[in-house]
């Protein structure tokens, strides 16, 4: 609220305080609710949502469908441009502290004069309290000033005092008021901060989601190569397995065939049938010994030990992700190599 050096102007403080609830717009006293403007001037609701109309003719107003952009005015004591948002008037602040200055300042024009009501003083009775002790800084009566405990102090009229004093207070109360305004500004900025605050946390909780859920879809990737490496060796194992498993059962099929055959021969009665068919049968089992001698698998080739992964470094590599700046992360990646290189060096001398 812009309050001017006439509230501190000597005359009757409620008219000096009356200006000052003016609106610049209807030129009558701000009617309820009162709206506060970033350049911290007030404006009854109604005008200013007038000014906006004026200044938007194509916005909706709130009794239609609400406009999704916002729109602008200037203010009409500063001309500080002031910009809205989707709300328009709505939007604004009302200034609440003013609303209640309305009112007390309505409370003290309608109370009527209580004649009659005069204080008395407490020493003496009879006598009215019309001067002011200066020294003592309270209210009294001529006979406290001539024959009681005022006698030495300093006094003065009872009505200069009381307008001193109404003057004072209602500089009180533009002090407050002007105060109260910095506050409400203060507090707008910090609410400013804490919304960007929230916004800045979202969008680094993304950034961050994104980057990891990009190292899962590495990893996951480099998983499933890793498997497909193994579960072609398993695949190519049991596919000799199974061959070599399938020429040892074809050849004790046979075998089994022999002996059955070479059984049989032995009941032969007859020596001449006998001699026939023995020497081509003892040929048959010489050569069916040899397949004892097919392939065999070497010891340890169900081994698959060298599918293994030492990632021991590369985790903790990933305990170490933390949030730095961009010089750190270089620094980091140089130590790595200057350790790669010394390792390197280390090798190739002790290979010489």
């Amino acid at each position: 609220m812009d309050y001017k050096s006439g509230l501190i102007q000597d005359g009757n403080p409620l008219e000096n305080l009356e200006k000052q609830l003016i609106c610049p717009i209807c030129l009558e006293m701000f009617t309820k609710p009162v709206v506060i403007l970033p350049c911290q001037h007030n404006l009854c609701r109604k005008c200013a949502s007038d000014i906006f109309q004026a200044a938007n003719p194509y916005w909706t107003n709130r009794g239609g469908s609400m406009s999704m952009s916002g729109g602008r005015f200037r203010c009409p004591s500063c001309r500080h441009e002031v910009i809205m948002d989707r709300h328009g008037v709505y939007g604004l602040q009302r200034n609440l502290l003013v609303e209640n200055i309305i009112d007390i300042y309505k409370q003290e024009c309608s109370r009527p004069l209580q004649k009659g009501r005069h204080p008395m003083c407490k020493e003496h009775e009879d006598e009215k309290i019309n001067i002011y002790c200066l020294t003592c800084e309270m209210p009294t009566c001529s006979m406290c000033k001539v024959f009681g405990a005022h006698q030495a102090c300093e006094v003065a009229p009872l009505q200069s005092v009381f307008q001193g004093q109404k003057t004072e207070l209602s500089n009180c109360i533009s002090m407050l008021v002007a105060g109260n305004d910095r506050m409400q500004t203060i507090i707008t900025q910090l609410e400013d901060s804490s919304r960007v605050t929230k916004e800045n946390s979202h969008q680094a909780k993304e950034q961050l989601s994104r980057k990891f859920d990009m190292l899962y879809a590495i990893l996951d990737e480099k998983k499933s190569e890793l498997l497909q490496q193994i579960t072609q060796e398993q695949e190519e194992k049991l596919s000799f397995i199974e061959a070599l498993t399938q020429q040892y059962r074809e050849q004790l099929d046979k075998s089994t065939k022999l002996v059955e055959t070479a059984i049989q021969s032995l009941d032969e009665p007859g020596g001449a049938i006998f001699l026939l068919s023995a020497k081509q049968l003892i040929k048959s089992i010489v050569e069916a010994s040899k397949g004892c001698q097919l392939g065999k698998i070497e010891q340890g080739f169900e081994n698959m030990d060298y599918f293994t992964l030492d990632l021991e470094h590369i985790a903790e590599t990933l305990r170490a992700i933390n949030f730095g700046t961009d010089e750190e992360e270089e620094e980091y990646i140089e130590e790595e190599g200057q350790e790669e290189e010394g390792s390197t060096e280390g090798k190739e001398e002790g290979h010489q």
